[in-house]
């Protein structure tokens, strides 16, 4: 959560291409990781 939402969200894109959700959905991506799925 401390980290900048650019990085949130270019992070969030690219582990929806690789298909790692389980990768993005850690503690900093669980919110965002949950609506991304």
């Amino acid at each position: 959560m401390l980290q900048p939402k650019k990085t949130k969200y270019r992070k969030q894109m690219k582990m929806r291409n690789r298909g790692n959700a389980k990768a993005g959905t850690k503690v900093s991506f669980g919110e965002y990781g949950l609506k991304a799925v």
